[in-house]
Formats: structure tokens, sequence, C-alpha cells
């Protein structure tokens, strides 16, 4: 069982985990350096743990004590209990779900490790999405549609990130990712592993998604690219084919976590059923 701590002294070291969770520059730097990440709110408390990270510490309001004490019974880290004055003043903001508990992260498998997976035929590859809510919304639906994989380049932003992991529900710990470490020339392992590239992009010159009928493929990766800028030209000449989804209403496209969804889906369509998404 874990120890129950009453603290009320903001500065106190044994709170450093959570302090200053606002300053998103900071927490990018420090957290993947300390390996750490902060999972916030009991569901994704629940399903960090679930998922076989190790629990550093809790820092809970006192009313979320009784509501987490089956956590509290099977892990051995310190619980912090705080007033919400003192969580606020610690981690810069008003921690509303009451909970949150710091992580440690594990080890990042290789690329070639994610590819050579039994089972792996479906993954994305994200280029430069450095925005915590759109990566976030593309684990949630890479979790909830049956992607197998997540390759990230190196610019893509944490998707063990706070805001990363309370968007998308948890699904970052569901969907097994790793860095690709040489951006656009690691593409052509991908290629190599047997994956074709198929690079989403709103383009008049790339082909429907219906039409390329992805989900017949035996294996596919799904290239995408930040909100906004999309695929560079580097990522866009090291893809096989290039694909959109078709828009209306002089719509000329959607943002790439909705675009994500759709491709997902239709890369993954006849599949069979999924083994269930960690977001129900």
């Amino acid at each position: 069982m874990a120890d129950i701590i009453t603290v009320d002294d903001p500065d106190d070291p044994r709170l450093s985990d959570y302090t200053g969770l606002t300053d998103v520059e900071l927490r990018r730097r420090r957290e993947p350096a300390e390996g750490l990440f902060i999972a916030e709110g009991e569901k994704v408390i629940r399903r960090a743990e679930h998922a076989g990270y190790a629990m550093r510490s809790m820092l809970l309001s006192a009313k979320w004590v009784d509501v987490m004490r089956d956590v509290i019974d099977e892990v051995q880290a310190p619980v912090y209990v705080v007033s919400p004055a003192l969580a606020e003043r610690v981690t810069g903001y008003h921690v509303h779900r009451g909970a949150l508990a710091s992580m440690a992260r594990k080890p990042l498998p290789t690329a070639a490790e994610l590819l050579a997976r039994p089972g792996t035929r479906r993954i994305a590859v994200m280029e430069a999405v450095n925005d915590h809510t759109n990566i976030g919304a593309i684990f949630r639906s890479a979790a909830a549609l049956g992607m197998d994989a997540v390759l990230l380049s190196p610019d893509c932003a944490d998707p063990l990130y706070r805001r990363s992991v309370k968007v998308s529900m948890g699904a970052v710990f569901a969907v097994p990712y790793a860095r690709l470490e040489n951006w656009p020339r690691d593409l052509e392992t991908v290629r190599a592993a047997g994956f074709p590239l198929l690079a989403l992009t709103p383009d008049a010159k790339a082909v429907p998604l219906d039409e390329v009928a992805p989900h017949r493929l035996d294996r596919a990766a799904l290239l995408l690219g930040a909100e906004g800028d999309g695929l560079t030209p580097q990522a866009l000449r090291a893809a096989d084919t290039w694909v959109r989804i078709p828009m209306a209403h002089d719509v000329d496209s959607l943002n790439v976590g909705a675009a994500a969804a759709v491709a997902f889906y239709a890369v993954t369509a006849g599949r069979g059923e999924t083994s269930g998404s960690p977001t129900r």
C-alpha cells in the first residue's frame, strides 16, 4: 500500500514532479529528460497503470482519496494529499479533475522493431505534427479504428505530454509508437519493410481514397502532415501514392485530426472487429 502524506507547503520538494505544468516549453524538455509524464484524471491514471507504466507518485485533493483507494492499495508510490488551492499553486492551474499522477516512461521501441511486430499491417506516420491536441486526437482515432502503430518524425510533439494524454483519454497508452531518427530518409525503411507510403494531401493531383482501396492492401503506411502546412515536399516525393479525401461545398480540407480519423477508417475497413478501444 502507498504512503498517504498530507502536504501543506507548495515548495515541498516532494511535489517537484508537478511544478509548473502550464509551462509548455519547460515541461517538454524536462519530462523526457527525467523519464516521467503526468496523467490527469481518474480514468487516465487507471489506464496508464493498466498499460504497465510505473507510478512515481500521486497528487490528490482529499475527496479523491476514497475514489482512488483501490489504486492506492495496489501501488507502492507515495500519495500526496493537498488542498485544491495548494494544487493550483504548485501546478499553475485549477486541477478540476482532482487527481494527478507522475508516471515513469518506458523505453521506446525502434521503428524497425515496431514494423517487424507480428500483426502490424496498418501504421500512421506523422510529420511535424507539433500540436499536442492534434497528437492526442490522432492517437485516440488510431486506437479506436484499429491502427497497429504510429511513427513520428523527430519534430512531432510528445504523445505523453499531459495535454496529449488528456485529449486522447489515455489512448496513447494503447497504440505502440516510435520515432524515426532521420527524416525523411527513414521513410525508405518503412517502404523496405513492405509498407506502401500513402501521403494524405488535398492536392488535386491526389487520388481519392476510395479509388485506392487501401483496405485491400496487405500493408499500408498513411503519411499525415501538420495542421495548415500539410506534408512537406520532401515527404510527398518519398510517397508511393498521393491520396485525398474528397471534399464538398467548397471546403478545401479537414483539420489533421478529423482527416486522420476518416483516413484510418478507410485503411482499416473490412479488417474485422478490433480488440476494443481503451476509450470505452
